[in-house]
C-alpha cells in the first residue's frame, strides 16, 4: 500500500477526475453535510432511501454507504437490499454502526449488515468494539474512548469478516487485520460538527471507488478530512 504524504492527494486527484456516484442510505441528521462532502470533494451523491428502489440505484451507482443513525424498519430493509445488491454487483460499500450499542434493534441491523460484507467498516471505538462482541463504553454515538482502545478489536473483527476497519479518533487507525494505519490529522473542533463521521464514511465510498485497495481507500479518506478539519479550525473563531 502507498503511505506517502501525496498518496491521499493523488486519490482526491481520482476521484475529481472520475467523479464516481456514491449511493448514500444514510441518517436524518447528516444528509445535507454527507451530499455537499461529497460534491465539494468531486464525487456525485444519490441519497436514496427506497425499498422500491434502492437495488436498481445501487445497479448505476459506483459505491454504497449505509449509516445505521436514525433507522426504521423501512429503511433497515432498504439497508439490506442494498447491500445485497452491492455484493452481488461486486460493488465496493461502506458500513457506518452509529450507535450499534444502544438497541437491540439497531444491534440486530449492524449484525445483519456486518454478514452480507462491507468492504469498510467505519466507526468510533465504541461502535467497533460493540461489533467485536466486546464491552466497551455502550457503543455510543459519542464514544469517550481513544481509538487505540479498539486496536485489537479492529483487528479481529477485519479478520473475521474480511472488511477493511476505520476506527476514529484523535489519532484514526485503521486495519486489514494484518496491516494497520495510523492518522494524525484533525482538530477537537471537528468533534463538534454533528453529522461529520457520518459523511466521512460516505467518502470512504467515493475513494473506494477510485482506489484499487480497500485500505488505502480508508486511510486516504481520513487523511483527507481530517486536514481539512485543519484548515478549517485554523480559521474558525470557535
Amino acid at each position: 500500500m502507498t503511505t506517502s504524504p501525496q498518496a491521499p492527494w493523488a486519490s482526491l486527484q481520482a476521484l475529481r477526475a472520475a467523479r464516481p456516484i456514491v449511493h448514500n442510505i444514510t441518517n436524518l441528521v447528516a444528509m445535507d453535510l454527507t451530499a455537499n462532502l461529497l460534491l465539494a470533494a468531486g464525487a456525485s451523491p444519490a441519497m436514496a432511501n427506497a425499498v422500491d428502489e434502492v437495488a436498481e440505484i445501487v445497479a448505476r451507482v459506483d459505491a454504497l454507504a449505509v449509516n445505521i443513525g436514525t433507522p426504521t424498519r423501512a429503511q433497515a430493509e432498504a439497508m439490506a437490499l442494498a447491500a445485497g445488491a452491492a455484493r452481488d454487483r461486486g460493488l465496493p460499500w461502506v458500513l457506518d454502526p452509529v450507535g450499534v450499542g444502544l438497541s437491540g434493534f439497531r444491534g440486530a441491523i449492524a449484525d445483519r449488515l456486518l454478514a452480507i460484507g462491507p468492504t469498510v467498516v467505519r466507526g468510533n471505538s465504541g461502535e467497533i468494539l460493540h461489533l467485536a462482541g466486546e464491552a466497551g463504553d455502550g457503543g455510543g454515538i459519542d464514544s469517550s474512548l481513544d481509538a487505540a482502545a479498539a486496536l485489537d478489536a479492529a483487528r479481529r473483527l477485519a479478520r473475521s469478516t474480511g472488511a477493511v476497519v476505520a476506527v476514529t479518533g484523535a489519532v484514526d487507525l485503521v486495519t486489514d487485520g494484518r496491516r494497520d494505519v495510523r492518522i494524525a490529522n484533525g482538530d477537537p473542533l471537528m468533534t463538534q460538527v454533528s453529522g461529520l463521521g457520518c459523511a466521512l464514511s460516505a467518502l470512504v465510498g467515493a475513494c473506494l471507488a477510485v482506489t484499487s485497495e480497500p485500505l488505502a481507500a480508508a486511510a486516504h479518506a481520513l487523511a483527507l478530512v481530517g486536514i481539512a478539519g485543519q484548515r478549517a479550525a485554523a480559521g474558525s473563531g470557535g
